[in-house]
């Protein structure tokens, strides 16, 4: 008789337990997590007034004595209920912002509001899909003695694409340098928007801020050659954000024309290194900028809004740019299932993360991520909602936000994570089906509107 796997036999055991029902009903409750949080304690709500107890929450009477609550990690490779929780949450955050609605007025919709696309500079030819990657007439060879275009025309899923032509050639050094002062290049790009914009008007710079107020959500993206990119939402208000209306000289074309001007202006020196000089940091060549929903309909709106929540689930492992977790020591980088380009990358953090004139970087913290030290999705205060509003307002529809008018005291430590074999397994189907109720019913709303409109 052939055994049962471990899991099969560790869910069956749970499934047994006399209080499976109730662990059950936690494990639903945190979406199917994969890696859930496990609390022990209590919540007490008392009277303002009275000091009486008007009710107490302890864990004491739960499974195993604790609590799981989501883990909230953003990576569809980590846990991919709690991601698809991110993902909603960034899309609403990102359309109210486009679109209105959260606290947001609607007629944002109507105001200056950009898409824009910063880029990386090059660091060196690298293998392009399409006809990009032929030869040029005169391409030459260089001097490791390999060619310097490419011969052949790669599809855009060819594992090749992105990867340097000659690797001696390829700056790595600069590359990591770049993702880790990105962050700085986008606050100085910022800033000089609005200088830009205030110039451009006759303003004085100190005084844009009694006039217009500039928002924006922006989302990095790794490319093919594991180099960051940025997009961003830019929106122009009234000096009071969402709530005013932007003077009547802000309009897109105004914006594009600072937006451009200013990411081909910006420059960031870094400090100066015996092993690696004085480099000076730009934006790369390709800029777009483009407006947003001119008809007002949020058309483009949804589209943006979709594209944002959509990547920032992604893992780097997914992404082919690193991994979803750090790297301690150089064995860690040398087993490290990437590219060579990326394992590259990855030990130029670990060399450069050595330097003192570098150790503020944390350069060997990051080298999981190329260097890349900002998160993935950042917002300016104005620009719409927040992830803990958005948290609090979903408490509030389930009934888990706390009594009105009274005072509560919380007493609760860590005691673990994660699941067991059985119980991974278990949390895993539940995810599932949870998953596929969200679906039947998109797809129910969506008939019941095509049934109306028709």
């Amino acid at each position: 008789m052939r055994q049962l796997p471990d899991a099969d036999r560790d869910a069956i055991r749970l499934a047994q337990d006399p209080q499976f029902p109730r662990w059950l009903e936690q494990v639903t409750a945190t979406g199917g997590c994969a890696h859930p949080i496990h609390l022990s304690g209590s919540t007490t709500a008392l009277d303002r007034t009275t000091g009486e107890i008007l009710h107490r929450y302890d864990t004491r009477d739960e499974p195993g004595e604790r609590l799981l609550v989501r883990c909230r990690n953003r990576r569809a490779t980590v846990c991919p209920a709690c991601s698809r929780l991110y993902a909603g949450d960034t899309y609403h955050l990102v359309r109210a912002g486009l679109f209105g609605g959260k606290n947001v007025p609607h007629s944002v919709r109507h105001r200056p509001r950009l898409f824009v696309t910063l880029t990386a500079p090059s660091f060196g030819p690298v293998h392009r899909p399409s006809e990009r990657c032929r030869p040029r007439r005169h391409s030459g060879i260089c001097e490791h003695g390999r060619p310097i275009g490419c011969g052949a025309v790669h599809a855009p899923d060819d594992a090749v694409v992105g990867q340097p032509i000659c690797a001696d050639c390829y700056d790595y050094t600069a590359h990591v340098l770049w993702h880790a002062h990105a962050s700085k290049l986008w606050d100085r790009f910022v800033i000089d928007v609005r200088r830009r914009l205030a110039s451009s008007i006759g303003l004085v710079q100190s005084r844009f801020a009694q006039h217009a107020r500039l928002s924006f959500a922006r989302v990095a993206e790794y490319q093919k050659r594991a180099a960051v990119h940025v997009h961003a939402v830019i929106r122009l208000d009234g000096p009071n954000g969402p709530d005013d209306e932007p003077p009547a000289w802000g309009t897109a074309e105004l914006l594009i024309d600072a937006v451009r001007a200013s990411a081909r202006r910006i420059l960031f020196r870094t400090p100066y290194s015996q092993a690696v000089g004085e480099l000076a940091l730009r934006w790369g060549s390709q800029i777009d900028a483009r407006p947003l929903g001119a008809d007002g309909h949020g058309t483009d709106d949804d589209a943006v809004a979709a594209y944002v929540a959509k990547y920032v689930t992604k893992g780097a492992s997914e992404t082919g740019a690193g991994t979803d977790h750090a790297l301690t020591t150089w064995t860690d980088i040398e087993i490290a299932r990437v590219s060579e380009h990326v394992r590259s990358l990855m030990r130029t953090c670990w060399r450069l993360g050595g330097l003192p004139e570098y150790e503020h970087l944390n350069l060997r913290s990051w080298a999981h991520t190329l260097g890349y030290r900002g998160h993935i999705l950042t917002k300016s205060r104005a620009y719409s909602t927040t992830y803990a509003a958005l948290r609090a307002e979903r408490a509030r529809h389930t009934g888990h936000d706390d009594v009105a008018d009274a005072v509560i005291e919380r007493n609760w430590r860590y005691v673990g994570s994660g699941h067991t074999s059985g119980a991974a397994l278990i949390a895993a189907g539940v995810a599932e089906d949870l998953a596929l109720s969200r679906e039947i019913a998109h797809e129910e709303r969506s008939g019941s509107l095509r049934k109306v409109g028709s």
